[in-house]
């Protein structure tokens, strides 16, 4: 049996990638578990969000067309709907999204604390409330930090992009605030950043790849409904599909979060040694010390 992966180390390329992978397979239990426990409902919710839209848009197409429905006696009824179930839509969306980054960060820095042991839903939890708020704001104005810099021209928001996706581990695996994680993912890109850029590329389209994986049974759906005499019948069944394998597929987050905080480790390393200066610090010291700022905090 392999050893149990160790973050604080340089890696090379197509390290990072594979020991992301392996730190997956050697924690898939506990780290689903998690998961499910701490994701679970912001992911059943906007499952449930996203069939309605669907049935709402299926309805419209059953009845000829959107506009022959409004004229039907309830326009009101429809507007309310419709908007009531896209504001709820982008709600779970940030919510599911903040749930996934914070469940995987959290369980990453505790394993860490913990000398590379999985830890508890438990304590997976006391991270996760601890951190929500934060993560949460914090989470949204990045959001809409990096769609301004890919809405100038694209290009800034490619520069951006890595610095974007290793403020999350920052904010976490540092117990830092928002404007020091900002400065910090700049500060351990410089020089690295081609090579960072690269890794998360490939890291991405291995995330796409699966998520594509999932997508096939709806995907195959639509171009059998292509072939039917009443193929807007058939909308309806085939948006449900399509929307209860997206909700399944976030769980493939999970490899993008976990390489985002291998890359920083490695770029922490690479220009800071902390990882090593802590290992020799450690030789002959029998006794471990959790520092982390609030392990002693009531929860």
């Amino acid at each position: 049996m392999k050893e149990p992966v160790e973050f604080r180390k340089v890696r090379e390329f197509g390290d990072v990638i594979s020991d992301s992978v392996l730190f997956i397979k050697q924690n898939i239990k506990p780290l689903l578990k998690a998961y499910l426990f701490l994701c679970g409902f912001f992911i059943l919710a906007s499952m449930i969000n996203s069939v309605l839209i669907q049935l709402q848009l299926g309805n419209l197409l059953e009845s000829g067309n959107a506009v022959e429905y409004s004229r039907g006696g309830r326009p009101l009824y429809m507007f309310y709907n419709f908007t009531l179930n896209y504001v709820l839509m982008f709600v779970f969306i940030i919510l599911n999204y903040t749930a996934i980054y914070l469940t995987v960060l959290s369980y990453i820095s505790l394993y860490i604390r913990k000398g590379n042991v999985a830890p508890t839903v438990a304590e997976v939890w006391s991270y996760f409330k601890y951190y929500f708020w934060r993560m949460l704001g914090s989470g949204i104005v990045m959001s809409v930090f990096l769609g301004l810099c890919f809405a100038l021209c694209l290009v800034p928001g490619i520069y951006v992009f890595p610095a974007v996706t290793l403020f999350y581990p920052i904010l976490i695996l540092e117990n830092a605030g928002f404007s020091f994680s900002f400065n910090r993912a700049f500060k351990l890109l410089k020089d690295e950043w081609w090579i960072t850029f690269a890794t998360l590329l490939v890291v991405f389209f291995i995330y796409y790849a699966c998520v594509m994986v999932i997508q096939v049974p709806a995907v195959a759906i639509s171009m059998a409904g292509a072939f039917m005499h009443n193929n807007n019948a058939f909308f309806g069944t085939y948006g449900v599909i399509t929307a209860i394998a997206q909700q399944f597929s976030q769980v493939f987050m999970i490899i993008p979060i976990v390489a985002a905080a291998m890359i920083y480790f490695n770029l922490v390393e690479r220009k800071e040694s902390t990882g090593l200066m802590e290992r020799i610090d450690s030789l002959g010291q029998n006794d471990t010390k959790d520092d982390h700022p609030f392990v002693q905090e009531e929860y």
